[in-house]
């Protein structure tokens, strides 16, 4: 299994990004999925996440309100919108998935990770 995340850049305070993460295999609609971001110098953290059939999600405090996840199963895609962005959200940003069972698992801990995208926002 393979994802690839694109869309990353540079934008303004303010602005908008949409992240996309295309995921190789059949399978793609048994997984949960999960976008991370890791900015210089912190811990990778968890940003927020999706199960199998795209109808839950879950996000960090951080980024509620002002990102969203979503899926295309036909596709074998998931995305990140990130609205309002900040300077803090500065990050190189990751998806991940797991083969889930279960539509209320949303896939945590992850087996497969992405290589990452940079997002920069200026101030």
């Amino acid at each position: 299994v393979q994802l690839v995340e694109s869309g990353g850049g540079l934008v303004q305070a303010g602005g908008s990004l949409r992240l996309s993460c295309a995921v190789s295999g059949p399978t793609f609609s048994s997984y949960g999925m999960g976008w991370f971001r890791q900015a210089p110098g912190k811990e990778r953290e968890f940003v927020g996440g999706i199960n199998k059939s795209g109808g839950s999600t879950s996000y960090a405090d951080s980024v509620k309100g002002r990102f969203t996840i979503s899926r295309g199963n036909a596709k074998n895609a998931v995305y990140l919108q990130m609205n309002s962005l900040k300077p803090e959200d500065t990050a190189i940003y990751y998806c991940a998935g797991r083969r889930v069972y279960s539509n209320y698992d949303m896939g945590p801990p992850y087996d497969y990770w992405g290589q990452g995208t940079q997002v920069t926002v200026s101030s």
